[in-house]
């Protein structure tokens, strides 16, 4: 019997259970692959994931591997050019963006070095139940075995599609309609700092990563990804061309060194977090648009947020169900925040943002707390704050 039972090992699974391991619970981490392994992702650690990284003691072993240090970042859109970075937060002053397969396995590492039993290969099938409460998980070990194991609590960590989701019903309490669809692959010789870059239907991003090489991402709106997917390659330079130009030339004098990647397949939405033995964290509770790279943060600072309400309360009923509660209501707030933030990016309508960022021009304090919003190191209501208002209303 384990106190913890956690399914998915990837960006919300590990920390989740590595914390709840830390507080002294055993704790059971089943993952379906076996690591390391690629999946779809825009990479990007904001400053608030990196500044728990670092509180976590997992942030040298990730620098260790060798990823680009970002110190930069440029937002530009027909009009206006911004260049600046976040604000520190924790003493950290740097981002990073490692590559799934180098990034995955040093959480599950840190979970294991925490005292987790890590088990890859291990496919869940179905939730045990007792009554109306989960009491376990029924998974098939890599030799192709039915095995089950019990816990206290079933913790679903296993994205977007997640099967404990599906298994205890668990309703979608908030939903918007798919935004965009995005392809990207991975370019050498291509020299960039982290780069935006907007027009009206298209959106282009450029993230230094592993291996001294750089991700280039295109955003097109959903309903062009039926064209978009027969052509994959040509939409995506073109998509490039018209929107950062100047990025286009650089790309030219490099070399795109892996196949596109993609997905129309972004669903927007928040799940009923919690009920009697189960708990949601990461893209399982809530999913949105990739276009402002938030996915893997969010699951860090989710994974701090349940382990910390629940702390030594996991065996009181009541005590329990209200920890569970306050990490649902946390949601509400900061999550809610970057959720309109993305759909209100992936709507690939700059005209608005790009007038206030226009006013903001020549004033670089303004400029870093702006891109301290999507880091998570000053909240949208911090950002506008007087001095900010004063100056809107005087360009």
């Amino acid at each position: 019997m384990y106190d913890v039972i956690v399914i998915g090992a990837r960006c919300a699974g590990s920390p989740t259970a590595m914390l709840f391991a830390r507080q002294g619970y055993r704790v059971l981490l089943l993952e379906k692959v076996r690591f390391p392994q690629d999946t779809l992702s825009s990479h990007y650690l904001h400053m608030q994931g990196v500044a728990l990284l670092n509180r976590w003691g997992l942030l040298d072993t990730v620098r260790d591997t060798g990823c680009q240090p970002i110190t930069r970042e440029s937002y530009q859109a027909p009009g206006v050019r911004i260049e600046g970075f976040s604000l520190p937060m924790d003493g950290q002053q740097t981002t990073y963006a490692p590559r799934r397969y180098v990034l995955d396995p040093i959480l599950a590492e840190g979970a294991v070095a925490a005292g987790v039993e890590f088990r890859e290969s291990c496919a869940v099938n179905d939730l045990l139940f007792e009554d109306d409460r989960v009491v376990g998980v029924r998974y098939t070990t890599p030799g192709g075995v039915e095995a089950t194991d019990r816990a206290r609590l079933v913790v679903g960590a296993d994205g977007m599609r997640s099967l404990v989701a599906r298994k205890v019903g668990a309703p979608k309490v908030i939903e918007h309609a798919r935004a965009t669809c995005v392809y990207y692959s991975y370019w050498a010789g291509v020299p960039a700092i982290f780069e935006l870059y907007e027009r009206p239907g298209r959106w282009v991003a450029v993230v230094p990563t592993s291996d001294d090489l750089n991700l280039i991402m295109t955003y097109f709106p959903q309903d062009e990804f039926p064209a978009v997917r027969k052509s994959v390659e040509p939409a995506y330079l073109e998509a490039v061309r018209s929107t950062a130009p100047d990025l286009y030339e650089r790309m030219s004098g490099g070399q795109r060194v892996e196949q596109m990647y993609g997905t129309g397949h972004q669903e927007n939405f928040f799940r009923k977090a919690y009920g009697p033995g189960w708990v949601l964290v990461g893209d399982a509770v809530n999913h949105k648009d990739s276009i402002t790279a938030r996915g893997i943060t969010e699951a860090w600072v989710q994974a701090q947020s349940l382990t910390g309400y629940i702390g030594e309360r996991l065996h009181d009923d009541t005590a329990l169900t209200g920890a569970l509660r306050r990490y649902e209501n946390d949601l509400s707030g900061e999550a809610f925040s970057h959720y309109q933030g993305a759909l209100n990016v992936a709507e690939l309508k700059p005209e608005g943002r790009v007038e206030m960022l226009r006013k903001l021009v020549g004033h670089q304090e303004q400029i870093d707390r702006y891109f301290s919003t999507l880091s998570g190191a000053c909240s949208i209501d911090d950002f506008y704050n007087d001095e900010l208002l004063t100056l809107l209303d005087q360009s």
